[in-house]
Protein backbone atom coordinates (compact mmCIF):
# COMPACT_ATOMS: atom_id res chain seq x y z
CA UNK A 1 0.00 0.00 0.00
CA UNK A 2 1.42 3.74 -0.88
CA UNK A 3 2.18 5.79 2.20
CA UNK A 4 -1.07 7.90 2.93
CA UNK A 5 -0.38 11.79 1.54
CA UNK A 6 -2.15 14.52 3.54
CA UNK A 7 -4.87 17.07 1.83
CA UNK A 8 -2.45 19.07 -0.25
CA UNK A 9 -5.14 21.71 -1.31
CA UNK A 10 -4.83 24.89 1.08
CA UNK A 11 -7.36 25.62 3.75
CA UNK A 12 -8.49 27.57 6.47
CA UNK A 13 -7.92 24.77 9.20
CA UNK A 14 -4.33 24.49 7.45
CA UNK A 15 -3.91 28.55 7.96
CA UNK A 16 -4.76 28.71 11.59
CA UNK A 17 -2.57 25.70 12.33
CA UNK A 18 0.74 27.80 10.68
CA UNK A 19 -0.05 30.90 12.33
CA UNK A 20 -0.49 29.34 15.93
CA UNK A 21 3.33 27.73 14.75
CA UNK A 22 4.71 30.83 13.41
CA UNK A 23 3.52 32.34 16.79
CA UNK A 24 4.56 29.66 18.99
CA UNK A 25 1.45 29.15 20.50
CA UNK A 26 2.16 25.38 19.95
CA UNK A 27 5.40 23.59 19.38
CA UNK A 28 3.64 20.90 17.69
CA UNK A 29 0.24 20.03 16.42
CA UNK A 30 -1.69 17.06 17.97
CA UNK A 31 -5.19 16.38 16.12
CA UNK A 32 -8.02 13.23 17.28
CA UNK A 33 -10.37 10.97 15.66
CA UNK A 34 -13.48 10.51 18.36
CA UNK A 35 -15.45 8.04 17.10
CA UNK A 36 -18.26 6.78 19.36
CA UNK A 37 -18.00 3.21 19.93
CA UNK A 38 -21.91 2.95 18.66
CA UNK A 39 -21.98 2.10 15.20
CA UNK A 40 -19.67 1.32 11.92
CA UNK A 41 -17.72 3.90 10.26
CA UNK A 42 -19.02 5.98 6.94
CA UNK A 43 -17.90 7.96 4.44
CA UNK A 44 -18.35 11.10 6.16
CA UNK A 45 -16.03 9.31 8.73
CA UNK A 46 -13.24 8.96 6.16
CA UNK A 47 -13.19 12.25 4.96
CA UNK A 48 -12.42 13.41 9.09
CA UNK A 49 -9.58 10.33 9.21
CA UNK A 50 -7.85 11.51 6.59
CA UNK A 51 -8.05 14.99 7.29
CA UNK A 52 -7.28 14.86 11.06
CA UNK A 53 -4.30 11.99 10.45
CA UNK A 54 -3.38 13.98 7.04
CA UNK A 55 -2.75 17.14 8.84
CA UNK A 56 -0.92 16.15 11.72
CA UNK A 57 1.43 13.76 9.61
CA UNK A 58 1.88 17.07 7.28
CA UNK A 59 3.15 19.36 10.56
CA UNK A 60 5.32 16.45 11.99
CA UNK A 61 2.69 16.08 15.40
CA UNK A 62 0.65 13.01 15.95
CA UNK A 63 -3.53 12.21 15.75
CA UNK A 64 -4.78 10.47 18.41
CA UNK A 65 -7.34 7.65 17.71
CA UNK A 66 -10.03 8.14 20.49
CA UNK A 67 -12.66 6.85 21.24
CA UNK A 68 -15.43 8.53 23.04
CA UNK A 69 -17.45 6.04 24.73
CA UNK A 70 -19.84 7.64 27.04
CA UNK A 71 -22.99 6.01 26.50
CA UNK A 72 -22.59 2.20 27.88
CA UNK A 73 -26.36 1.21 26.69
CA UNK A 74 -25.38 1.73 23.04
CA UNK A 75 -21.70 0.99 22.86
CA UNK A 76 -20.39 -2.05 21.95
CA UNK A 77 -16.84 -4.12 21.49
CA UNK A 78 -17.99 -5.17 17.57
CA UNK A 79 -18.23 -1.38 16.82
CA UNK A 80 -14.58 -0.73 18.70
CA UNK A 81 -12.94 -3.13 16.53
CA UNK A 82 -14.80 -2.39 13.29
CA UNK A 83 -13.25 1.44 13.57
CA UNK A 84 -9.80 0.25 14.45
CA UNK A 85 -9.62 -2.32 11.36
CA UNK A 86 -11.39 0.56 8.91
CA UNK A 87 -8.72 3.25 10.40
CA UNK A 88 -5.78 0.66 9.74
CA UNK A 89 -7.61 -0.30 6.08
CA UNK A 90 -7.15 3.36 5.71
CA UNK A 91 -3.42 3.01 5.85
CA UNK A 92 -2.89 4.75 9.20
CA UNK A 93 -0.92 4.12 12.06
CA UNK A 94 -2.43 5.32 15.46
CA UNK A 95 -0.11 3.88 17.81
CA UNK A 96 -2.47 2.56 20.66
CA UNK A 97 -5.92 3.82 21.14
CA UNK A 98 -7.07 5.86 23.56
CA UNK A 99 -11.16 5.96 25.87
CA UNK A 100 -12.85 8.39 27.27
CA UNK A 101 -13.27 6.01 29.87
CA UNK A 102 -9.54 6.07 30.41
CA UNK A 103 -10.61 9.26 32.21
CA UNK A 104 -13.46 9.28 34.02
CA UNK A 105 -12.17 9.61 37.24
CA UNK A 106 -10.53 12.97 36.18
CA UNK A 107 -13.78 14.04 34.68
CA UNK A 108 -15.58 13.29 37.79
CA UNK A 109 -12.88 15.21 40.05
CA UNK A 110 -13.25 18.04 37.51
CA UNK A 111 -17.09 17.89 37.99
CA UNK A 112 -16.94 17.73 42.27
CA UNK A 113 -14.32 21.04 41.48
CA UNK A 114 -16.93 22.84 39.38
CA UNK A 115 -19.89 21.85 42.06
CA UNK A 116 -17.30 23.36 44.93
CA UNK A 117 -16.67 26.79 42.74
CA UNK A 118 -20.34 26.86 42.53
CA UNK A 119 -20.43 26.63 38.51
CA UNK A 120 -22.49 23.12 38.75
CA UNK A 121 -25.07 22.14 40.42
CA UNK A 122 -27.58 18.81 40.91
CA UNK A 123 -30.78 19.41 39.72
CA UNK A 124 -33.94 17.46 40.42
CA UNK A 125 -36.47 18.41 38.13
CA UNK A 126 -38.31 15.40 35.92
CA UNK A 127 -37.11 15.52 32.62
CA UNK A 128 -39.86 16.95 30.85
CA UNK A 129 -39.63 19.91 33.61
CA UNK A 130 -36.19 20.32 32.86
CA UNK A 131 -36.94 20.98 28.50
CA UNK A 132 -39.90 23.22 29.16
CA UNK A 133 -37.53 25.68 31.18
CA UNK A 134 -35.28 25.22 28.93
CA UNK A 135 -37.25 28.00 26.92
CA UNK A 136 -36.80 27.96 23.26
CA UNK A 137 -35.36 30.26 20.71
CA UNK A 138 -37.41 32.95 20.93
CA UNK A 139 -38.11 32.57 24.69
CA UNK A 140 -35.10 32.94 27.51
CA UNK A 141 -35.13 29.70 29.77
CA UNK A 142 -35.76 29.61 33.66
CA UNK A 143 -34.00 28.87 36.45
CA UNK A 144 -34.40 25.68 38.07
CA UNK A 145 -35.91 25.94 42.01
CA UNK A 146 -32.93 23.68 42.58
CA UNK A 147 -30.23 25.86 41.19
CA UNK A 148 -29.62 27.57 44.53
CA UNK A 149 -28.74 24.84 46.15
CA UNK A 150 -25.20 24.90 48.12
CA UNK A 151 -22.15 23.48 46.91
CA UNK A 152 -21.92 21.13 50.04
CA UNK A 153 -25.47 19.86 49.32
CA UNK A 154 -25.00 19.56 45.78
CA UNK A 155 -21.98 17.70 46.81
CA UNK A 156 -23.37 15.59 48.98
CA UNK A 157 -26.24 14.74 46.06
CA UNK A 158 -23.63 14.20 43.12
CA UNK A 159 -21.45 11.58 45.60
CA UNK A 160 -24.66 9.56 46.22
CA UNK A 161 -25.50 9.67 42.46
CA UNK A 162 -21.94 8.50 42.09
CA UNK A 163 -23.03 5.62 44.36
CA UNK A 164 -25.70 4.37 42.95
CA UNK A 165 -28.49 5.35 45.59
CA UNK A 166 -30.76 7.32 43.06
CA UNK A 167 -32.81 5.76 40.60
CA UNK A 168 -32.41 6.80 36.85
CA UNK A 169 -33.53 10.03 35.72
CA UNK A 170 -33.74 11.20 39.11
CA UNK A 171 -31.09 13.79 39.16
CA UNK A 172 -28.96 15.51 36.74
CA UNK A 173 -25.47 17.65 37.65
CA UNK A 174 -25.59 20.68 35.22
CA UNK A 175 -23.30 23.55 34.29
CA UNK A 176 -24.47 27.00 36.24
CA UNK A 177 -24.01 29.09 33.36
CA UNK A 178 -27.05 31.77 32.17
CA UNK A 179 -30.97 30.62 31.60
CA UNK A 180 -30.95 33.54 29.65
CA UNK A 181 -28.19 32.56 27.22
CA UNK A 182 -29.69 33.51 23.58
CA UNK A 183 -27.01 30.23 22.61
CA UNK A 184 -29.50 27.44 24.33
CA UNK A 185 -26.44 25.45 24.72
CA UNK A 186 -25.38 27.77 27.49
CA UNK A 187 -28.43 26.93 29.16
CA UNK A 188 -27.00 25.30 31.90
CA UNK A 189 -25.92 21.95 30.21
CA UNK A 190 -25.73 18.81 31.61
CA UNK A 191 -22.95 17.40 32.60
CA UNK A 192 -23.61 13.96 34.73
CA UNK A 193 -26.58 11.89 33.78
CA UNK A 194 -27.62 8.73 36.45
CA UNK A 195 -27.12 5.45 34.18
CA UNK A 196 -27.22 2.11 36.16
CA UNK A 197 -25.49 0.37 32.97
CA UNK A 198 -22.79 -1.73 32.21
CA UNK A 199 -20.19 -0.36 30.49
CA UNK A 200 -18.02 -2.31 27.71
CA UNK A 201 -14.79 -1.06 29.38
CA UNK A 202 -15.11 -0.13 33.01
CA UNK A 203 -18.01 -2.87 33.99
CA UNK A 204 -20.38 -1.50 36.97
CA UNK A 205 -18.06 0.99 38.32
CA UNK A 206 -19.94 3.73 37.44
CA UNK A 207 -23.84 4.71 38.11
CA UNK A 208 -23.24 7.99 36.67
CA UNK A 209 -22.00 8.83 33.23
CA UNK A 210 -20.79 12.19 31.87
CA UNK A 211 -22.28 13.67 29.18
CA UNK A 212 -20.56 14.25 25.43
CA UNK A 213 -20.32 17.46 25.76
CA UNK A 214 -18.77 17.72 28.74
CA UNK A 215 -16.51 14.54 28.38
CA UNK A 216 -14.94 15.99 25.25
CA UNK A 217 -13.00 19.11 25.84
CA UNK A 218 -11.70 16.97 29.14
CA UNK A 219 -10.27 14.63 26.84
CA UNK A 220 -8.61 16.89 24.45
CA UNK A 221 -7.19 18.82 27.22
CA UNK A 222 -6.01 16.11 28.63
CA UNK A 223 -4.38 14.60 25.62
CA UNK A 224 -3.24 18.00 24.94
CA UNK A 225 -4.74 18.07 21.51
CA UNK A 226 -3.88 21.81 19.81
CA UNK A 227 -6.40 21.82 17.08
CA UNK A 228 -10.02 20.00 17.76
CA UNK A 229 -11.49 19.21 14.68
CA UNK A 230 -15.55 19.99 14.83
CA UNK A 231 -17.93 19.38 11.86
CA UNK A 232 -20.01 22.42 11.84
CA UNK A 233 -23.11 21.15 14.22
CA UNK A 234 -20.70 21.80 16.75
CA UNK A 235 -20.08 25.44 16.13
CA UNK A 236 -23.20 26.41 19.01
CA UNK A 237 -21.29 23.96 21.28
CA UNK A 238 -17.85 25.79 21.64
CA UNK A 239 -18.74 28.93 24.15
CA UNK A 240 -19.31 25.54 26.39
CA UNK A 241 -16.23 23.99 25.46
CA UNK A 242 -14.00 26.96 26.05
CA UNK A 243 -16.08 27.99 29.08
CA UNK A 244 -15.56 24.25 30.59
CA UNK A 245 -11.62 24.56 29.63
CA UNK A 246 -11.07 28.09 31.20
CA UNK A 247 -12.93 27.01 34.20
CA UNK A 248 -11.32 24.00 35.13
CA UNK A 249 -7.57 25.60 33.81
CA UNK A 250 -8.39 28.45 35.89
CA UNK A 251 -8.87 25.94 39.06
CA UNK A 252 -5.42 24.40 38.30
CA UNK A 253 -6.85 21.04 36.77
CA UNK A 254 -5.71 21.80 33.13
CA UNK A 255 -2.58 23.52 32.18
CA UNK A 256 -2.47 25.74 29.06
CA UNK A 257 -2.38 26.47 26.13
CA UNK A 258 -5.86 24.73 25.91
CA UNK A 259 -6.94 22.87 22.72
CA UNK A 260 -8.76 24.89 20.19
CA UNK A 261 -12.38 23.50 18.62
CA UNK A 262 -12.63 24.16 14.91
CA UNK A 263 -15.58 23.45 12.77
CA UNK A 264 -15.45 22.46 9.18
CA UNK A 265 -18.42 21.39 6.90
CA UNK A 266 -19.37 17.39 6.97
CA UNK A 267 -19.48 15.47 3.59
CA UNK A 268 -22.69 15.49 2.13
CA UNK A 269 -23.06 13.23 -1.18
CA UNK A 270 -25.94 13.04 -3.53
CA UNK A 271 -27.71 9.35 -3.62
CA UNK A 272 -26.26 8.13 -0.45
CA UNK A 273 -27.54 8.53 2.92
CA UNK A 274 -25.03 9.14 6.02
CA UNK A 275 -27.38 10.00 8.93
CA UNK A 276 -26.96 7.02 11.43
CA UNK A 277 -31.24 6.56 11.57
CA UNK A 278 -31.03 5.90 8.35
CA UNK A 279 -28.08 3.20 8.02
CA UNK A 280 -30.27 1.44 11.16
CA UNK A 281 -33.29 1.51 9.33
CA UNK A 282 -31.56 0.16 5.95
CA UNK A 283 -30.21 -2.90 8.02
CA UNK A 284 -32.69 -3.91 10.30
CA UNK A 285 -35.85 -3.20 7.65
CA UNK A 286 -33.26 -5.68 5.32
CA UNK A 287 -33.16 -3.11 2.70
CA UNK A 288 -29.52 -4.24 2.50
CA UNK A 289 -27.66 -7.05 3.60
CA UNK A 290 -26.12 -5.56 6.52
CA UNK A 291 -23.74 -3.11 7.37
CA UNK A 292 -20.92 -4.30 5.35
CA UNK A 293 -23.24 -4.81 2.15
CA UNK A 294 -21.57 -3.10 -0.79
CA UNK A 295 -24.44 -0.82 -1.10
CA UNK A 296 -23.69 0.89 2.10
CA UNK A 297 -22.05 3.73 2.34
CA UNK A 298 -20.14 2.53 5.40
CA UNK A 299 -16.39 1.56 4.91
CA UNK A 300 -16.87 -1.92 5.74
CA UNK A 301 -19.53 -1.69 2.68
CA UNK A 302 -16.86 0.52 0.58
CA UNK A 303 -13.75 -2.35 1.33
CA UNK A 304 -16.16 -4.95 -0.01
CA UNK A 305 -17.34 -3.21 -3.18
CA UNK A 306 -13.40 -2.73 -3.59
CA UNK A 307 -13.26 0.59 -3.19
CA UNK A 308 -9.35 1.36 -1.94
CA UNK A 309 -8.21 4.03 0.51
CA UNK A 310 -6.16 5.66 -2.10
CA UNK A 311 -9.50 6.52 -3.58
CA UNK A 312 -10.55 7.98 -0.35
CA UNK A 313 -7.50 9.92 0.63
CA UNK A 314 -7.84 11.20 -3.37
CA UNK A 315 -11.71 12.14 -2.58
CA UNK A 316 -11.13 14.05 0.43
CA UNK A 317 -8.48 16.16 -1.42
CA UNK A 318 -10.06 16.60 -4.54
CA UNK A 319 -13.20 18.16 -2.11
CA UNK A 320 -11.38 20.11 0.03
CA UNK A 321 -12.08 21.62 3.71
CA UNK A 322 -15.25 24.36 3.81
CA UNK A 323 -16.66 26.55 6.26
CA UNK A 324 -20.17 26.08 3.89
CA UNK A 325 -22.19 23.08 3.68
CA UNK A 326 -22.28 21.74 0.29
CA UNK A 327 -23.23 18.75 -1.21
CA UNK A 328 -20.74 16.77 -3.40
CA UNK A 329 -21.69 14.84 -6.53
CA UNK A 330 -21.64 11.29 -5.88
CA UNK A 331 -19.98 11.00 -9.30
CA UNK A 332 -16.90 12.93 -7.89
CA UNK A 333 -16.59 9.91 -5.40
CA UNK A 334 -16.51 7.20 -8.17
CA UNK A 335 -14.10 9.55 -10.15
CA UNK A 336 -11.70 9.48 -7.93
CA UNK A 337 -11.86 5.41 -7.87
CA UNK A 338 -11.15 5.06 -11.22
CA UNK A 339 -8.41 7.23 -11.28
CA UNK A 340 -6.90 5.24 -8.90
CA UNK A 341 -8.61 1.90 -10.31
CA UNK A 342 -7.41 2.45 -13.52
CA UNK A 343 -3.73 2.84 -12.41
CA UNK A 344 -3.42 -0.46 -10.26
CA UNK A 345 -6.31 -2.75 -11.44
CA UNK A 346 -4.81 -5.17 -14.35
CA UNK A 347 -7.10 -6.38 -16.81
CA UNK A 348 -9.32 -9.60 -17.37
CA UNK A 349 -11.77 -10.74 -20.02
CA UNK A 350 -14.97 -12.00 -18.64
CA UNK A 351 -18.65 -11.97 -20.43
CA UNK A 352 -21.19 -11.01 -18.55
CA UNK A 353 -24.28 -11.49 -20.52
CA UNK A 354 -23.42 -14.68 -22.50
CA UNK A 355 -23.92 -15.96 -25.81
CA UNK A 356 -22.39 -18.62 -27.79
CA UNK A 357 -19.91 -18.27 -30.79
CA UNK A 358 -18.93 -21.32 -32.91
CA UNK A 359 -16.38 -20.68 -35.13
CA UNK A 360 -17.25 -23.25 -38.21
CA UNK A 361 -13.57 -23.76 -39.79
CA UNK A 362 -11.86 -23.92 -36.88
CA UNK A 363 -10.27 -27.13 -36.20
CA UNK A 364 -12.06 -28.93 -33.71
CA UNK A 365 -9.46 -30.73 -32.07
CA UNK A 366 -7.10 -27.21 -31.79
CA UNK A 367 -6.81 -25.08 -28.45
CA UNK A 368 -4.46 -22.06 -28.56
CA UNK A 369 -2.63 -19.95 -25.67
CA UNK A 370 -2.83 -16.21 -27.07
CA UNK A 371 -0.69 -13.57 -25.40
CA UNK A 372 -2.66 -10.92 -23.54
CA UNK A 373 -1.06 -7.78 -21.63
CA UNK A 374 -2.49 -7.33 -18.06
CA UNK A 375 -2.31 -3.63 -18.46
CA UNK A 376 -1.93 -1.66 -21.92
CA UNK A 377 -0.14 1.27 -20.33
CA UNK A 378 1.86 -0.48 -18.14
CA UNK A 379 4.26 -3.36 -20.21
CA UNK A 380 6.43 -4.11 -16.95
CA UNK A 381 2.86 -5.89 -15.18
CA UNK A 382 4.02 -8.60 -18.51
CA UNK A 383 1.84 -10.44 -20.19
CA UNK A 384 -0.81 -14.06 -19.13
CA UNK A 385 -1.76 -16.69 -21.82
CA UNK A 386 -5.22 -17.04 -22.15
CA UNK A 387 -6.57 -20.33 -23.97
CA UNK A 388 -8.16 -19.64 -27.33
CA UNK A 389 -10.66 -22.55 -29.14
CA UNK A 390 -13.42 -22.95 -31.29
CA UNK A 391 -16.65 -22.10 -29.22
CA UNK A 392 -16.27 -19.39 -27.40
CA UNK A 393 -18.83 -16.93 -24.89
CA UNK A 394 -18.91 -13.54 -26.53
CA UNK A 395 -21.32 -10.59 -24.85
CA UNK A 396 -24.78 -10.89 -26.15
CA UNK A 397 -25.07 -6.72 -27.16
CA UNK A 398 -21.77 -7.87 -29.54
CA UNK A 399 -24.10 -9.18 -32.12
CA UNK A 400 -27.13 -8.05 -33.94
CA UNK A 401 -29.43 -9.03 -36.68
CA UNK A 402 -30.11 -5.65 -38.36
CA UNK A 403 -27.27 -3.18 -36.98
CA UNK A 404 -28.15 0.64 -36.16
CA UNK A 405 -26.02 2.97 -37.76
CA UNK A 406 -22.26 3.07 -36.45
CA UNK A 407 -22.38 -0.27 -35.09
CA UNK A 408 -19.23 -2.12 -36.43
CA UNK A 409 -19.19 -5.37 -34.22
CA UNK A 410 -20.81 -8.58 -35.42
CA UNK A 411 -23.84 -9.03 -37.76
CA UNK A 412 -24.18 -11.02 -41.01
CA UNK A 413 -21.21 -10.50 -43.42
CA UNK A 414 -19.25 -8.23 -40.93
CA UNK A 415 -15.87 -8.74 -40.02
CA UNK A 416 -14.40 -8.20 -36.23
CA UNK A 417 -11.23 -9.10 -34.44
CA UNK A 418 -11.97 -11.35 -31.53
CA UNK A 419 -9.49 -9.26 -29.23
CA UNK A 420 -5.84 -10.18 -29.21
CA UNK A 421 -6.80 -13.76 -31.01
CA UNK A 422 -8.11 -13.75 -34.98
CA UNK A 423 -10.47 -11.64 -37.32
CA UNK A 424 -13.98 -13.24 -37.83
CA UNK A 425 -16.77 -13.01 -40.23
CA UNK A 426 -20.18 -13.12 -39.12
CA UNK A 427 -21.94 -15.91 -40.69
CA UNK A 428 -25.50 -15.33 -39.42
CA UNK A 429 -27.47 -16.54 -36.24
CA UNK A 430 -28.76 -19.86 -35.17
CA UNK A 431 -32.15 -18.81 -33.31
CA UNK A 432 -32.53 -22.29 -32.58
CA UNK A 433 -29.01 -22.94 -30.52
CA UNK A 434 -29.20 -19.30 -29.72
CA UNK A 435 -25.51 -19.32 -31.34
CA UNK A 436 -24.16 -16.89 -33.48
CA UNK A 437 -22.12 -18.47 -36.48
CA UNK A 438 -18.78 -17.13 -37.59
CA UNK A 439 -15.53 -18.12 -39.77
CA UNK A 440 -12.15 -16.87 -38.70
CA UNK A 441 -9.00 -15.70 -41.10
CA UNK A 442 -6.31 -17.80 -40.08
CA UNK A 443 -3.80 -15.38 -41.15
CA UNK A 444 -4.49 -12.74 -38.96
CA UNK A 445 -3.51 -13.62 -35.16
CA UNK A 446 -2.65 -11.24 -33.21
CA UNK A 447 1.09 -10.54 -32.65
CA UNK A 448 1.79 -12.73 -36.23
CA UNK A 449 3.13 -11.22 -39.66
CA UNK A 450 0.76 -10.00 -41.29
CA UNK A 451 -1.89 -9.97 -38.91
CA UNK A 452 -2.99 -6.33 -39.70
CA UNK A 453 -2.96 -6.93 -43.16
CA UNK A 454 -7.05 -7.20 -43.02
CA UNK A 455 -8.08 -3.77 -41.32
CA UNK A 456 -11.69 -3.99 -39.07
CA UNK A 457 -13.13 -1.65 -37.32
CA UNK A 458 -14.46 -3.68 -34.61
CA UNK A 459 -12.79 -5.21 -31.57
CA UNK A 460 -14.74 -7.57 -29.10
CA UNK A 461 -13.83 -9.71 -26.28
CA UNK A 462 -14.11 -13.04 -25.06
CA UNK A 463 -13.95 -16.16 -23.58
CA UNK A 464 -13.29 -19.82 -24.58
CA UNK A 465 -16.13 -21.85 -23.46
CA UNK A 466 -14.30 -24.64 -22.71
CA UNK A 467 -11.96 -23.07 -20.33
CA UNK A 468 -14.46 -20.50 -18.91
CA UNK A 469 -15.02 -19.97 -15.05
CA UNK A 470 -18.14 -19.47 -14.16
CA UNK A 471 -18.73 -17.23 -11.22
CA UNK A 472 -22.16 -15.25 -10.16
CA UNK A 473 -21.14 -11.23 -10.58
CA UNK A 474 -23.04 -8.56 -8.47
CA UNK A 475 -23.40 -5.42 -10.58
CA UNK A 476 -23.93 -2.58 -8.15
CA UNK A 477 -25.52 0.85 -8.38
CA UNK A 478 -26.26 3.47 -6.51
CA UNK A 479 -28.66 2.81 -3.44
CA UNK A 480 -30.89 5.57 -3.51
CA UNK A 481 -32.96 6.85 -6.82
CA UNK A 482 -33.10 10.23 -6.47
CA UNK A 483 -29.85 12.92 -5.70
CA UNK A 484 -31.50 13.59 -2.56
CA UNK A 485 -31.60 10.41 -0.33
CA UNK A 486 -34.72 10.14 1.21
CA UNK A 487 -37.09 8.14 2.80
CA UNK A 488 -36.94 4.17 2.28
CA UNK A 489 -39.53 4.55 -0.83
CA UNK A 490 -37.10 6.29 -2.81
CA UNK A 491 -34.38 2.94 -3.10
CA UNK A 492 -33.11 2.17 -6.22
CA UNK A 493 -34.46 -1.24 -7.36
CA UNK A 494 -31.41 -1.94 -9.55
CA UNK A 495 -29.11 -1.22 -6.93
CA UNK A 496 -27.90 -4.61 -7.22
CA UNK A 497 -28.36 -7.14 -10.07
CA UNK A 498 -26.55 -10.68 -10.14
CA UNK A 499 -25.36 -12.38 -13.58
CA UNK A 500 -24.13 -15.83 -13.96
CA UNK A 501 -20.61 -14.89 -15.86
CA UNK A 502 -18.46 -16.58 -17.76
CA UNK A 503 -14.53 -15.73 -16.96
CA UNK A 504 -11.36 -16.05 -18.35
CA UNK A 505 -9.55 -19.18 -16.38
CA UNK A 506 -7.15 -17.35 -14.62
CA UNK A 507 -9.67 -15.75 -12.65
CA UNK A 508 -10.61 -18.59 -10.46
CA UNK A 509 -7.60 -17.49 -8.27
CA UNK A 510 -8.35 -13.95 -7.85
CA UNK A 511 -7.77 -13.25 -4.89
CA UNK A 512 -10.62 -11.28 -2.60
CA UNK A 513 -9.95 -7.30 -2.64
CA UNK A 514 -7.42 -7.14 -5.41
CA UNK A 515 -9.02 -4.71 -7.60
CA UNK A 516 -8.88 -6.21 -11.23
CA UNK A 517 -10.49 -4.34 -14.55
CA UNK A 518 -13.35 -6.63 -16.60
CA UNK A 519 -12.70 -4.82 -19.60
CA UNK A 520 -15.64 -2.94 -21.13
CA UNK A 521 -17.52 -3.35 -17.78
CA UNK A 522 -15.69 -1.71 -14.98
CA UNK A 523 -13.71 -2.12 -12.07
CA UNK A 524 -14.47 -5.08 -9.86
CA UNK A 525 -13.10 -7.07 -7.16
CA UNK A 526 -13.67 -11.04 -5.40
CA UNK A 527 -15.75 -11.11 -2.65
CA UNK A 528 -14.11 -12.72 0.21
CA UNK A 529 -15.54 -16.55 0.93
CA UNK A 530 -18.16 -16.16 -1.80
CA UNK A 531 -16.74 -16.61 -4.84
CA UNK A 532 -18.60 -14.37 -6.57
CA UNK A 533 -17.11 -10.82 -8.04
CA UNK A 534 -18.34 -7.49 -7.02
CA UNK A 535 -18.74 -4.16 -9.59
CA UNK A 536 -16.52 -1.60 -7.45
CA UNK A 537 -17.77 0.85 -10.50
CA UNK A 538 -18.11 1.33 -13.91
CA UNK A 539 -15.49 2.39 -16.56
CA UNK A 540 -18.05 5.69 -16.91
CA UNK A 541 -20.45 7.97 -15.03
CA UNK A 542 -23.61 6.61 -16.90
CA UNK A 543 -26.00 8.60 -14.69
CA UNK A 544 -24.42 11.80 -16.48
CA UNK A 545 -26.44 10.96 -18.98
CA UNK A 546 -29.24 9.96 -17.41
CA UNK A 547 -28.73 6.47 -17.91
CA UNK A 548 -27.87 4.06 -14.78
CA UNK A 549 -25.41 1.23 -14.85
Amino acid sequence: MNKPQPPSTSNFIKQIIEADLASGRHQTVVTRFPPEPNGYLHFGHAKSIVLNFGLAELYGGRCNLRFDDTNPEKEEQEYVDSILEMVKWLGYDYGTALYASDYFDFMYECAEHLVSAGLAYVDSQSPEQMQHNRGSFTEAGRNSPFRDRTPEDNLKLLREMRDGRHADGAHVLRAKIDMASPNINMRDPALYRIKHAEHHRTGSKWCIYPMYTYAHPIEDAVEGITHSLCTLEFEDQRPFYDWLLDNLAAGGLLKRPLPQQIEFARVNLTHVALSKRKLIQLVEEKHVDGWDDPRMPTLAGARRRGYTPEGFRLFAERIGVSKANQTIEFSVLEDCMREVLNEAAPRRMAVLDPVKLVIENYPADLNEMVEVPNHPQKPELGKRKVPFAGVLWIEREDYQEVPPKGYFRLYPGNMVRLRYGYVVKCLGYDKSSDTVRCEYLPDTRSGTPGAEKVKVKGNIHWVSMKHAHRADVHLYDRLFREAEAGEMEGLNPDSKRTVVAKLEPALRDAQPGAPLQFERHGYFVADAGSGAFNRTVTLRDSWAAGKPA
